[in-house]
């Protein structure tokens, strides 16, 4: 039985990919076919036995009477409708094709005299007609498309907001068909890239090419268009939404198509276009095993559990089925909504799914005697350590609180694991640390020198770290800041006009950093492929004009939103990095990368983290940022003092273990 379904799904298939024209030639030899039946049939059935017509004169009215209705469908538009979505209108175009040709093909009846034709049975001939033409259509929608035949539903009474539909595939059919049961809006046209349904009509809506997207957004006056693509057509997706952006107005798209298809959400769920969606590459399929080399069947803790890439990883490490999760966070609210959050998720699992333990730890990864305990009472086996202030002008404001945090929290979190021989500790680091020009970045750096000396150190504890850029709608994330401006009416602030930003998406970033530290063997610095960077600039636009907004400036003062330029803030940079050298090599993983980085000796870091400590104490600034200026390499913050004099040198360490 599956090697038949199977069959049949590449036949319907083949069926298709059928070019146009081929398509035509067949439904038009199908109509010929069931035209000459039913002209046949009904004769035959006036005399009450099979009709053999005895003259020739016969023969060519009855030739004459399938060709007429054949050409009155051709002139009246039926075989530009795709047959697989037939509708109503369809329906409504073959009854009257019918009629008409059964209407001329009576005239020449009996301007031939009949010639044996009786005209009772030219009546019946339309019926028949009608009937079998209608009828092969719905099966052949039946037998092409899984969805059922679309059922005809009449506008209502009231105004409605005329839309494009783009894409008029089954997503695009099915999307129709829940905007005529809403009532609220009207699709005017569909847009579709396939030159096979230009001119068509899928559900009575005519088929445009995407040239036409402009003069059918003039003249109808839409305001909105719905973006009915399947998710697996990323790139397709992206370029279009991209083409849209020059047209003031506004762009939805649909939920996850099974979901939309089984009824679960509706026209209502239509939502705004995520700009992740743009920003956003094709899918890299992850690796199975990476992925659970360090995850199944282990106990994971997880340090700022409730942030944005900290409880991105809790969902994808709950994914891959550990023994035990435990959640760090300082945050009260942040750690409640978390472990709400997993305990559902692990409730929801099948009954048969190993059970999966769920703990909530409220605390500061500062604080040595928690850890500790949390690391011994739950035998912990691997940890994310994702706990960090990251907000750059914040950070820079307070440098103590932002160093205490990142650099000794990090020295905690080693420190404990060695002690206690967890199994691998992975770092969640950053772009900024790379030849930082604020205190954040230099903190991270900090952090990651520290794991680095842990490993070169002779540990049994893998020490890892991966570092990226910025992830889409994360906490503090320009993406937020933007739409809530754009929300209130603007402006929208952008500090530089040429500033540019790499982005990832959360769960890309998640997946690829739990791959990452299963790769280790310790001290690595894996760095994420992040694509090409993007001007902010750009990204404000984009997003004011997938809201249905134009934006205000000199070339169109009358616009809606405008974009204010405030200036760079306090140690942030134009352009962000991710490598210090060159020093890196490929991985197993097309968009990991490893990079060998200079580091300081166990011995050397520790001295200079007692003194950063002795200066935190007495909130020396000038000796903390003498030390940054010493320690990170290419530190360069925005208002520089001289390091202080005397002050040596850090021996600093060119080699980092490999991967094999």
């Amino acid at each position: 039985m599956p090697e038949d379904t199977g069959l049949r799904a590449r036949w319907r298939q083949w069926l298709l990919d059928l070019p146009r024209a081929a398509k035509r030639v067949a439904l038009i030899g199908s109509d010929l076919i069931l035209l000459s039946a039913a002209l046949w049939g009904s004769i035959s059935l006036r005399y009450g036995e099979l009709y053999i017509p005895d003259n020739w004169g016969a023969v060519i009215l009855m030739a004459a009477g399938p060709l007429i209705t054949i050409a009155t469908f051709w002139w009246s538009g039926l075989y530009r409708l795709v047959t697989r979505y037939i509708s109503y209108r369809g329906t409504m175009q073959i009854i009257a094709g019918v009629a008409l040709s059964v209407l001329v093909w009576t005239l020449f009846v009996f301007m031939f005299g009949q010639l044996g034709v009786p005209r009772s049975s030219v009546l019946l001939y339309g019926f028949m007609a009608a009937g079998l033409i209608a009828l092969s259509r719905q099966i052949a929608g039946l037998v092409l498309k899984s969805a059922g035949i679309a059922i005809p539903v009449f506008p209502a009474e009231h105004e409605k907001k005329n839309v494009i539909i783009y894409g008029a595939g089954q997503m695009g059919v099915q999307l129709l068909q829940s905007l005529q049961s809403a009532r609220d809006r009207q699709a005017v046209g569909f847009v579709d890239t396939s030159s096979s349904l230009w001119g068509q009509y899928v559900g009575g809506v005519k088929v445009y090419r995407p040239e036409k997207l402009e003069h059918l957004i003039r003249r109808a006056g839409v305001r909105e268009v719905l973006l009915a693509l399947p998710g697996s057509q990323r790139r397709e997706r992206r370029q279009i939404l991209q083409d849209l952006e020059r047209f003031p107005v506004e762009v939805k798209v649909l939920p996850a198509y099974e979901d939309f298809a089984s009824g679960r959400v509706g026209v209502n769920d239509l939502r705004p276009v995520d700009v992740g969606e743009l920003l956003g590459r094709e899918p890299v399929q992850p690796s199975l095993e990476l992925l659970e080399r360090n995850t199944k069947d282990k106990s994971i803790l997880v340090t700022g559990a409730g942030g944005s890439i900290g409880s991105e990883l809790v969902r994808q490490i709950l994914k891959q089925g550990p023994k035990r999760i435990v959640l760090l966070d300082l945050s009260e609210v942040a750690l409640y909504e978390i472990e709400m959050e997993v305990r559902e998720r692990v409730e929801a699992q099948p009954v048969d799914a190993p059970v999966i333990a769920v703990v909530a730890v409220l605390g500061s990864v500062l604080d040595s005697a928690l850890v500790t305990e949390t690391i011994r009472t739950y035998a912990i086996e691997t940890i994310y350590h994702a706990a960090a202030y990251k907000h750059v002008p914040i950070v820079e404001h307070n440098p103590i609180a932002g160093l205490n945090n990142n650099v000794f929290g990090a020295v905690v979190i080693a420190d404990c694991a060695r002690q206690h021989n967890v199994e691998r500790v992975v770092l969640i680091s950053t772009d900024k640390a790379v030849r930082p020009t604020n205190v954040m970045g230099a903190s991270k750096r900090l952090s990651e020198l520290v794991l680095q000396a842990h490993a070169a150190d002779g540990a049994k504890t893998v020490f890892t770290m991966v570092r990226f850029g910025n992830v889409l709608d994360s906490s503090g994330s320009v993406v937020r800041r933007f739409r809530k401006q754009i929300q209130n009416g603007g402006p929208v602030t952008v500090t530089h006009k040429d500033i540019e930003r790499f982005f990832m998406s959360i769960p890309e970033a998640a997946e690829l950093v739990i791959q990452a530290g299963a790769m280790a063997k310790g001290g690595e610095v894996f760095v994420l492929h992040m694509g090409e960077p993007v001007k902010i600039e750009a990204l404000a636009r984009l997003m004011v004009h997938l809201s249905g907004l134009e934006v205000r400036d000199e070339e169109n003062p009358n616009g809606d939103i405008a974009i204010a330029y405030t200036g760079l803030r306090p140690g942030e940079k134009l352009y962000e990095e991710l490598l210090i050298g060159a020093n890196t090599t490929g991985t197993e993983h097309p968009r990991i990368w490893q990079s060998g980085e200079p580091f300081l000796s166990a011995a050397d870091l520790a001295h200079e983290l007692d003194v950063l400590k002795a200066a935190m104490a007495a909130r020396d600034a000038q000796t903390i940022q003498a030390l940054l200026l010493r320690t990170v390499e290419g530190y360069q913050p925005h208002s520089a003092t001289t390091p202080l004099a005397g002050a040596p040198e850090p021996a600093w360490t060119n080699a980092t273990r490999t991967l094999h």
